[in-house]
């Protein structure tokens, strides 16, 4: 089996997992009276053109960014470094964030063309582990196969960050969750 076909399958193996997690267990963010008829999520199909293995650019003055979330709450994020890549003809940056900066993981929320159209109004998130999202040669693979709505796109009961302006990118981003 190819590489590509090898990620394709992974991709789909992910996804499904995810649907059996939010039709069944006890922590799923669909309401426990939905899952009877929750039938998965829907997603675009894998697609190896928004699959990025790209430097990460660190900010040597990282400024400390409020984010309101869906509660009316502020929350208080590093702005850690940023990821530059280029979909079609358009050069794209977007920031990623750490809540702490002891922490190895990277919170990387955007919106995008498709955000309130296809996809879920208020954005999307992306969350990297050095440890499973790295290169052996040190790149980070930015993947939007694996973007995801926030748990408040399925319930109120849940409070999420929004994105900031910042990460609003002009291009559409056919790839990853769509709308719920």
């Amino acid at each position: 089996m190819d590489k590509l076909s090898d990620w394709k399958e992974r991709r789909e193996r992910e996804r499904k997992g995810k649907d059996r997690f939010f039709a069944v267990h006890g922590q799923s963010p669909i309401p426990q009276g939905e899952r009877a008829k929750f039938k998965g999520l829907v997603y675009y199909p894998p697609n190896a053109d928004y699959r990025f293995e790209l430097e990460l650019h660190e900010h040597h003055d990282k400024k400390r960014l409020q984010i309101e979330d869906t509660g009316g709450n502020m929350r208080d994020f590093l702005r850690w470094a940023e990821f530059r890549f280029t979909i079609g003809e358009e050069e794209c940056t977007l920031q990623a964030y750490k809540s702490d900066p002891r922490e190895e993981r990277l919170f990387i929320p955007f919106k995008d063309a498709t955000s309130g159209k296809e996809t879920y109004g208020a954005g999307r998130y992306i969350d990297l582990e050095l440890d499973r999202d790295c290169t052996p040669e040190g790149k980070w693979i930015l993947d939007f196969n694996k973007a995801y709505n926030p748990w408040c796109a399925y319930s109120k009961n849940y409070v999420c960050p929004f994105v900031p302006p910042e990460n609003w990118l002009k291009v559409l981003m056919r790839a990853g969750e769509k709308s719920y």
